[in-house]
């Protein structure tokens, strides 16, 4: 056992090479650089949105104890996986227009190690689900009846999603919009009344986070219960490999937040991904990935929120986002966790 913070810190990884250097223990979650690029640096541990402080404090503990960056990853974003009053991820997220919960995961390392579901139904970790799919099946992603039946067999609970604010929410949603099945129909006021952008900061759908350790190995996840009230059998990029996240080993990984119809279209993680491979900076890559929705997209975005975020293997973290309001969480070596905004390329 480690004792202490400085001994935590101070240790040396545990790597065991390409195919099982991210179920190792954690011994030491990061160097200290002294190099600042984009929004931070010496960064171990980085979240979307301000709920991802918590989620961020959970990680990192589970690191300290000596667990993997699988193991922090999946504990981090188990924290809104479990949080009732959080409508957009896990248990207590909003439904779709049929009244069913459904979530969407992806964990993945730094090795091509992945395992995704969609359309889950009646389970509340996700994320614990789609690890289960990496390590125990000779597939990458699972969906829907299946996932359900798969989560089933390997001893997850079934528990019904669907709270008695978020069943409100949905009947209200019942009454005040025209109930037919068209893309994107949860633009404008749903809900009870509440103002929403599609992927903004009242309608933010997704957690996804990264972590590394000391030598720059890598481990990401993200989980949703997806946009409210969308068409049921609906996917955005969350569990999608490439638009929800992406990780890769000597260069870095990001994730995706937002309206994931748009990011799908782009393959934005991956595209921020190639961006750092080829020399960009975190920050510059985030940029360019959201400049490129703009431009092929133009009017269709309108209104519409996407934000990326990235780290590379020495810790220099990038943030940016279509529209103000997207928050994302840091954690330091010293276990330090701060939230901070992202610029936005537009205004309003």
């Amino acid at each position: 056992m480690i004792e202490g913070r400085r001994g935590f810190l101070g240790g040396i990884a545990s790597l065991a090479g390409v195919g099982g250097g991210l179920t190792a223990p954690v011994r030491a979650l990061a160097k200290t650089v002294t190099t600042t690029a984009g929004t931070g640096s010496n960064a171990v541990i980085v979240s979307t949105w301000d709920f991802g402080a918590p989620a961020n404090d959970a990680a990192f503990a589970r690191g300290r104890s000596g667990g993997s960056l699988i193991d922090m990853v999946e504990a981090g974003v188990m924290v809104p996986e479990a949080d009732p009053n959080n409508h957009s991820v896990g248990y207590g997220g909003y439904p779709d227009r049929d009244g069913h919960v459904t979530l969407d995961a992806v964990i993945m390392d730094d090795a091509g190690g992945v395992g995704a579901v969609a359309a889950l139904e009646d389970t509340v970790h996700a994320i614990s689900v789609a690890r289960a799919v990496m390590e125990h099946t000779p597939h990458t992603f699972l969906v829907g009846e299946g996932a359900t039946r798969f989560a089933r067999d390997r001893g997850f609970p079934r528990v019904n999603l669907l709270t008695p604010e978020a069943e409100k929410a949905w009947r209200d949603w019942l009454k005040t919009q025209n109930y037919k099945p068209v893309a994107n129909s949860e633009t404008g006021t749903y809900g009870a009344g509440r103002p929403g952008t599609p992927g903004g900061a009242l309608d933010h759908d997704t957690i996804g986070m990264l972590a590394r350790d000391a030598s720059g190995r890598m481990a990401g996840a993200c989980t949703t219960s997806g946009m409210a009230f969308k068409m049921r059998g609906r996917v955005g990029d969350s569990p999608q490999v490439g638009s929800g996240l992406y990780v890769e080993r000597g260069v870095g990984g990001a994730t995706s937040t937002g309206l994931g119809e748009e990011v799908t279209r782009t393959v934005g993680t991956a595209r921020v991904v190639a961006s750092m491979r080829h020399g960009m900076s975190p920050q510059a890559a985030c940029e360019e990935a959201a400049k490129h929705i703009a431009s092929l997209r133009g009017d269709a975005i309108k209104g519409v929120q996407v934000g990326f975020l990235a780290m590379d293997v020495r810790g220099r973290i990038g943030a940016f986002c279509l529209l103000p309001g997207f928050t994302y969480a840091v954690t330091d070596a010293t276990g330090k966790t701060r939230v901070e905004k992202a610029p936005s390329l537009f205004k309003s």
